[in-house]
């Protein structure tokens, strides 16, 4: 089974493996990247609702590595392990997730980024190992609905910086930038 939210394709070969999560989000491509792409941003939005990350080491690069705590709103810590498998700026991001760094039951993600007129599409198509991996994802930790929480999230700190700009320039007088 393929669970598709918000629109996005399937790959027939690990339809029964994936979990393919999307939205559109009302800001140009290159900021929705950069927020995504830059720990100083990520730190802010990162997560279903209710979670904090803290970031032990972050290198955004292909072969680098994001190393970080999701803290859940019960006390609960969560260590995270990511590898930027391939980085395409500003359209796609291929990665590998997990516990650490030799986890076997890490999931490989790519993250698309399309340009749709003032708006930019992000798909997240995210393959587990195994169906019973990717069942449990869904089951016990609520996959689907955490990434949607996280993508809205995602595009709601893009409005609050769209909005920070737009107020910024609106109040700058002409000729007085940097």
């Amino acid at each position: 089974m393929t669970t598709t939210s918000n629109g996005g394709e399937h790959d027939h070969t690990t339809a029964d493996r994936e979990i393919v999560v999307s939205r559109d989000i009302g800001a140009p491509r290159e900021l929705v990247f950069e927020a995504f792409t830059q720990v100083r941003h990520l730190s802010r939005w990162w997560g279903p609702d209710g979670f904090t990350t803290t970031t032990r080491s972050f290198a955004f690069r292909a072969g680098g590595v994001w190393d970080f705590v999701m803290h859940g709103p019960d006390g609960t810590d969560y260590q995270e392990w990511i590898t930027w498998t391939e980085i395409v700026p500003p359209e796609r991001i291929a990665l590998v997730h997990g516990e650490s760094r030799d986890d076997p039951n890490a999931f490989e993600s790519v993250l698309t980024f399309e340009s749709a007129g003032e708006e930019t599409r992000i798909v997240m198509r995210t393959v587990f190992p195994t169906k019973e991996l990717r069942d449990d994802a869904v089951e016990k930790y609520h996959a689907i609905e955490g990434g949607e929480q996280t993508l809205r999230n995602l595009a709601d700190y893009v409005a609050r910086l769209t909005s920070n700009e737009t107020a910024r320039n609106e109040s700058t007088p002409k000729g007085a930038e940097g």
